[in-house]
């Protein structure tokens, strides 16, 4: 485990601003230099229920989450169902405290509020011989009493992070700058001297007997802290999205709400409706008369989108939809992360299906691909779905705001203006042959606008003529569908020759072994390969963003290039290692499966132990919770 790095767990109740809190502080370290990550994790509750989102920083690049971590800020719950602990529940207003401690790596930190965890309560953990066997430095502080004295109870949250700041030797600086920017007046007066008063009572009454203090950095360019969503919102934006549907359902709702506060500056519209196969079909609608459009759900709500969807790809209709993966089935564990919608995402909808599927990895590839999206689906008139999980969208990160200097996209791809509809083929009617399979290039029909002069068709979910009335005739049906199923064959081959690739490689590329994974487990992969090859094993990866299109040219050549592979991925069946054995099945006996389906993501010292328990034939079991399928055969 490093030391040159802060992870950082503030820990309490829904609703004790836990969220908003490390929000501040991550910025706070990333003003002060460093790289930062953030950790999410929540319960499927308005108010009360163990939460707590974890902040790793360093002076160099982080991309997941760490292994544990080493400082705890526990607020303790103040929205309890109960505090006693014959409850069904338990004590739930100690759980910030005792269900924490597992995580927390030797030598530790843990400040904790006395103003709400009483003796007694710290006796029964039996925290005291804990801390004596793990070396851990405790700090009881009574933050609420303290905050009660210079203003509101409310405001314990700013005592932790004086606290904080005090044991970790901080200045205040970027501290004071952003409560400065978030408030005014008599609130900010207060806040202030409840920061300082942490501050400097902490350093008065304990001595600091532990190494840990917050590392220094520095940037050479200007950083933003950003979230998946804000990525794919962003990314939405100038590919010159101005239309968008949903119905709210975490953790999809992010994105929704992202959009919905920018579009009205921007001449957009954000529509909440009753349900989502109203939001998918008004996107659908709203991509017919003209606009670039969205939708999007989690779960079961992306499965009523696929009635909707089908109409999409058999009309060739232009949308993008999002689907955010959470632990299921039905409502499962609404506000956890796994990977199980894949197959889902891929096949859902009606008959033989021509959609794409792109799944990015991190923050930067959530945003190009949700750009790359709208370019295809309206170049391609398809469907085009952005999938990822609860973790790539609550996740915050530093990134580079030169980055997101990029020129706005609105053009809407392979659609006919007026003169050129004059010169394109109509039957005797007058009617624009819309789905024209005689001349059409690379499966693409020009499409036209309603309202646009000599554009006048039909469109229908019916299997139809070039012109759009419904047609059963054996000849017509295989002519599309052959005319349909050509634009994936198409996008592939612009996705290999035209465009850089969307997946990402790392490690050694002449490495023996491979690690191969997709979406948000990218950066955990990563650290697990870095690790594996300074341990003297032989190791690179692959993460695959290119759901539907398979990218089969790219995958071939790296399992062709290792002995054996692992495939990391967030669920119980496998799915990805079943994509990739579907397209690829000649590789099957090359694949090994590491699995977590727990509710919590990756940590990168859990791929480290699987590799070496499988690939490396280590005689011994994994101690993480985890599961291990052996490739086909064995």
């Amino acid at each position: 485990m490093s030391s040159d790095e802060l992870i950082w767990r503030i820990a309490g109740g829904s609703g004790d601003g836990i969220d908003s809190t490390s929000q501040n502080f991550a910025k706070a370290l990333m003003r002060s230099g460093l790289d930062v990550f953030t950790h999410r994790h929540y319960p499927s509750r308005i108010r009360g229920g163990h939460t707590y989102v974890e902040i790793r920083a360093a002076d160099r690049e982080v991309q997941s989450r760490g292994d544990g971590y080493n400082f705890l800020l526990s607020l303790g719950d103040s929205f309890a169902r109960n505090p006693q602990e014959e409850a069904y529940y338990g004590n739930e207003e100690i759980k910030p405290l005792s269900e924490n401690l597992d995580d927390l790596r030797e030598g530790g930190i843990i400040v904790y509020d006395e103003g709400l965890i009483s003796d007694e309560d710290v006796e029964e953990i039996d925290l005291e011989a804990r801390a004596e066997e793990n070396d851990w430095h405790v700090f009881p502080m009574d933050l609420r009493g303290l905050a009660r004295e210079h203003g509101r109870e409310v405001m314990r949250n700013t005592a932790g992070v004086g606290v904080t700041a005090a044991l970790l030797d901080m200045d205040l600086e970027h501290i004071e700058d952003l409560m400065s920017d978030a408030m005014g007046g008599d609130v900010l007066e207060s806040n202030l001297e409840i920061l300082h008063e942490a501050y400097e009572t902490t350093r008065e009454e304990y001595e600091f007997e532990h190494d840990l203090r917050a590392p220094e950095g520095t940037h050479d360019t200007e950083q933003a802290l950003l979230s998946g969503s804000n990525a794919i919102a962003y990314g939405a934006i100038d590919a010159g999205c101005r239309f968008i549907s949903g119905y709210p359902m975490t953790p999809w709702t992010d994105v929704f709400t992202i959009l919905s506060q920018n579009f009205p500056d921007m001449g957009g519209i954000s529509e909440q409706v009753e349900d989502e196969i109203a939001a998918a079909a008004l996107a659908v609608g709203a991509s017919h008369a003209g606009v670039k459009a969205m939708s999007g759900s989690s779960g079961g709500g992306f499965a009523l989108m696929s009635e909707p969807l089908g109409l999409a790809e058999m009309t060739e209709t232009p949308v993008v939809l999002i689907e955010a993966m959470r632990a299921g089935p039905s409502t499962g564990m609404p506000t956890k992360p796994e990977q199980a919608d894949l197959e889902h995402v891929l096949y859902t909808s009606q008959g033989d299906s021509q959609r794409v599927v792109f799944a990015p990895g991190n923050i930067e590839e959530a945003y190009e691909q949700t750009r790359l999206a709208f370019d295809i689906a309206w170049d391609y008139q398809i469907p085009a779905i952005i999938i990822y999980d609860q973790k790539l969208s609550g996740e915050n990160t530093n990134v580079d705001v030169e980055f997101f200097d990029r020129d706005v996209s609105p053009d809407l791809g392979s659609t006919l203006t007026e003169d050129e509809l004059r010169e394109a083929a109509h039957d005797n009617s007058g009617k624009f042959k819309r789905f024209n399979y005689a001349d059409a290039e690379n499966g693409v029909a020009p499409r036209s606008i309603p309202g646009q002069k000599g554009g006048r068709y039909l469109a229908t979910g019916n299997e139809h003529s070039p012109v759009g009335h419904i047609s059963e005739d054996p000849d017509n049906r295989v002519a599309q569908m052959d005319r349909r199923l050509e634009k994936l064959e198409s996008i592939r081959e612009e996705l290999d020759e035209e465009r850089e690739s969307t997946q990402t490689y790392f490690g050694d590329e002449t490495a023996e072994y491979g690690i191969i994974t997709w979406g948000s487990s990218q950066g955990a992969v990563e650290e697990a390969v870095s690790r594996l090859n300074e341990n003297g094993h032989s190791v690179k990866g692959l993460s695959v963003s290119d759901m539907m299109p398979f990218p089969e040219a790219e995958v071939t050549e790296f399992l062709e290039s290792v002995d054996e592979a692992l495939v990391v991925e967030m669920n119980a069946t496998a799915q990805f290692r079943g994509l990739l054995q579907k397209e690829l099945g000649r590789f099957g006996e090359k694949l090994t499966s590491l699995l977590k389906y727990n509710g919590n993501p990756f940590e990168p010292a859990e791929i480290v132990e699987g590799y070496e328990v499988n690939l490396a034939d280590e005689d011994r079991e994994p101690t993480a919770q985890v599961r291990i399928e052996p490739a086909a055969g064995d």
